[in-house]
């Protein structure tokens, strides 16, 4: 059972808002809740404590499952880095996304960077500071390069500091990292998710005294397998020791203790994470903001990394760049300690594309017409009625080309979707087999038939991103 809220503090919905008795933060006054989405890189669901990992210690992540609350059903935007990223900050599946994709572009300098992000897309950056937030993002963007369209700071983020691109972000000691435009150069002497998470909690510090949004998004625990201290994890398991054999030098650096490494990665975010909660805490702010973390998609299995040995999908099939659930169904925790009630589990559905609405309804925001979302504040607060989505859908367009739609329990795959004389089809029963384990197509056929014509009619064509046809059922 959830928290009986006082009545509205002013501009937030009656549901949600905090009193002076409920808190002493000194930026409640305005009613509007400071903001921190922090997004891991190729974290599996199960390489958390609070979904069950017992090798791996995440002490902080689990806190906050444990004082707000745990999504056991939450989905990525995607199953790659970009487009999940693009759902997350435009409110738009990838059936509708602009971006939908990995795909490079050069930029002025010369190097290869993300697709950039239209201009004329609206992120939940460019929404919040509408509402008077300040707004960063902290750690990788994915979203276009330098002095183009795409660049955070053209999206409505104030301040940046990371990798622009994510061809860079595979090196933790890179050459540089960007702030606001301008290159800070690194010489390959700096482990950059130290120095990310110093930029991200000066943040906090100068900003504390008014609403905030952060966008924390570190590259832990994506390959290189690299930390510059095994801790705890050193010699404690088994290794098989990852070598780069290419004569060029390209590729993921070896890792001779591989599984160390991944572990003391993840600890290491999770040590971060405990300093971060702990500045809200002593610059009063703890109360009234609302700490998500969640992970871009499922995990890798690059660089040396064996998911297998960590369970790092619990029971879910696949991973990264698959639409099997290990690809897409990710961790969800957040807590917000004057609203949420510590201790709540939610089985609601949702995905990166309610984030959005969710932002709007929280700060009084216009949800923007086209979001493909539905806000979950009322799985968060336990008040009001919990809308729910009629299907999820998603695309992806490596490895010949994939799409998956989840509705009422049921999910439809179809794979080589770029040549639709080849696509194929699976239909998987989720709610007796979450694992994904027997394709029940044959015994449904015309259950089938009706989540292909429902998957057909639930994306726009992007010349970008686009299938030539469809397959037939």
């Amino acid at each position: 059972m959830l928290k009986n809220i006082l009545p509205a503090a002013i501009l937030l919905p009656a549901s949600i808002g905090i009193s002076a008795a409920q808190s002493h933060d000194r930026n409640t006054a305005p009613g509007l809740p400071n903001v921190i989405f922090i997004l891991a890189d190729d974290l599996g669901i199960g390489d958390l404590g609070c979904y069950g990992q017992k090798d791996i210690k995440t002490p902080a992540i689990d806190n906050i499952a444990e004082n707000g609350i745990l999504f056991t059903s939450h989905y990525s935007g995607s199953t790659v880095s970009a487009p999940s990223r693009c759902v997350l900050m435009t409110g738009k599946h990838t059936g509708h996304s602009f971006i939908r994709g990995n795909k490079g572009k050069a930029a002025y300098d010369g190097n290869s960077y993300d697709w950039p992000l239209a201009d004329e897309e609206v992120t939940v950056a460019e929404i919040l500071k509408t509402r008077g937030y300040v707004t960063a993002c902290v750690g990788k963007w994915g979203l276009g390069g330098p002095r183009n369209e795409g660049e955070p700071n053209r999206q409505g983020f104030d301040y940046f500091f990371g990798y622009l691109g994510q061809g860079r972000a595979h090196s933790y000691y890179p050459d540089y990292l960007w702030e606001n435009g301008e290159k800070v150069y690194l010489d390959h002497k700096v482990y950059s998710h130290d120095m990310i998470m110093e930029k991200a909690l000066d943040f906090v510090d100068r900003t504390a005294g008014t609403p905030f949004f952060l966008y924390l998004t570190p590259t832990i625990p994506h390959a290189d397998l690299d930390v510059p201290d095994l801790g705890e994890y050193d010699g404690k398991f088994k290794e098989t020791p990852f070598v780069n054999r290419s004569k060029d030098g390209k590729g993921y650096k070896s890792q001779p203790k591989p599984r160390a490494a991944y572990a003391a990665m993840v600890s290491r975010l999770d040590r971060d994470i405990a300093r971060l909660v702990d500045l809200l805490k002593e610059k009063g702010v703890y109360e009234n903001t609302l700490v998500i973390f969640s992970s871009d998609n499922g995990v890798h299995s690059e660089g040396g990394h064996d998911p297998e040995f960590f369970d790092s999908n619990s029971i879910y099939r696949g991973k990264k760049r698959d639409l099997y659930d290990g690809g897409i169904h990710t961790p969800f925790v957040a807590q917000w300690p004057a609203v949420i009630e510590a201790g709540t589990v939610s089985d609601h559905i949702s995905a990166f594309w309610d984030f959005m609405p969710t932002v709007c309804e929280i700060t009084g925001a216009e949800i923007p017409e086209d979001t493909d979302g539905i806000s979950y504040l009322p799985s968060l607060t336990g008040k009001g009625h919990q809308k729910k989505h009629d299907f999820l859908y998603y695309e992806f367009h490596e490895k010949g080309g994939k799409r998956a739609i989840i509705r009422n329990g049921w999910k439809l795959v179809e794979l080589d979707s770029k040549t639709p004389e080849k696509a194929y089809y699976e239909l998987y029963n989720l709610e007796k087999d979450e694992s994904e384990t027997e394709n029940v197509i044959s015994s449904h056929p015309r259950l089938a038939k009706k989540l292909k014509k429902l998957m057909d009619s639930s994306r726009t064509a992007n010349p970008i991103w686009d299938f030539d046809g469809f397959g037939s059922l």
